[in-house]
């Protein structure tokens, strides 16, 4: 039999209705008809999903799956990219962003069917101040928020998204950037103030909200996306457009696609991968990996 390795991430999304004992055996099962014999691991910390997968690794396995949000998938992800061991995605997160972008199925008995038999797809990875994404990056405004979903006992779910951006919005303030696009073919470089800047390699952060909706997971580019100072009435009138994955480009929004960036501020900038905080110097690199990513999606 082949080997997998099943890292689940037990406090992920707004509630689980299984045990981990019955997660365990599920994920056995499924594999177990597939040709796997799996070995499970739970995750106590945020460090442990990379580690467990590198581990995998090391030991030979041949598929390695993430149980949890997309935090879970990132540190599964930055230990696969650049491997031919594929990653497979068993949605519990609270918004599964690169799962939903990627049409897997949102139930855990299905979703293991596509890890246990599906097809293996390359996507692209981004990389910001050298930390890996496969989703959203963000800087601003959105690295905030990710920091405030990031404390224990905050809400999970849409609505705790919402609860946390309403939050930050009374509060915060924009900052000046300078941003380099260093792309061969549309190199440029500008100034502006902005909320935040997301960048996306998928179209959505998750639960149908599309900040990227032409973003492509497999075209070698990211979708940058600079939404600048306005008030909080034009931010509401936009969020039809952003579920409807029709958010458009204008004075207050700008769209940029590239390979590489490097974006510049007078202060640290702060900034999350796939939800996950980090801290950063005064410049920050966008880049790039095409193709870095195998993940097992329907055949």
């Amino acid at each position: 039999m082949k080997n997998a390795t099943v890292v689940i991430n037990p406090i992920a999304g707004p509630g689980r209705a299984r045990t981990i004992d019955s997660c365990a055996a599920l994920a056995k099962d499924a594999l177990a008809r597939g040709g796997f014999e799996s070995d499970v691991r739970i995750t106590t910390g945020p460090a442990d999903a990379q580690r467990f997968a590198t581990e995998a690794l090391a030991a030979g396995h041949q598929l390695v799956v993430a149980w949890g949000g997309d935090g879970t998938v990132n540190g599964v992800g930055a230990a696969l990219t650049g491997t031919r061991v594929p990653l497979a995605i068993i949605p519990g997160g609270s918004g599964n962003g690169l799962a939903r972008d990627l049409g897997l199925p949102l139930d855990a008995p299905a979703a293991f069917d596509v890890a246990a038999s599906g097809a293996t797809r390359a996507i692209d990875a981004g990389e910001l101040d050298g930390s890996l994404f496969f989703n959203v990056a963000g800087i601003g405004l959105d690295a905030r928020i990710a920091v405030r979903l990031a404390e224990p006992g905050a809400r999970r779910g849409l609505l705790g998204y919402i609860v946390a951006t309403v939050r930050e919005l009374s509060t915060y303030r924009a900052s000046e950037y300078a941003i380099a696009v260093l792309d061969g073919r549309t190199p440029a470089s500008f100034s502006t103030t902005a909320l935040f800047i997301a960048m996306a390699n998928s179209r959505q952060y998750g639960n149908g909200a599309q900040i990227a909706p032409h973003a492509r997971l497999d075209d070698g580019q990211l979708d940058v996306v600079v939404v600048k100072p306005q008030s909080v009435l034009s931010i509401a009138s936009r969020i039809p457009a952003f579920f409807r994955g029709t958010l458009q480009a204008d004075d207050k929004v700008l769209m940029r696609t590239a390979a590489a960036v490097d974006i510049s501020s007078d202060h640290a900038i702060s900034f999350h991968v796939d939800g996950e905080p980090r801290n950063g110097s005064t410049t920050v690199e966008l880049r790039t990996r095409p193709l870095a990513l195998l993940v097992r999606v329907k055949p």
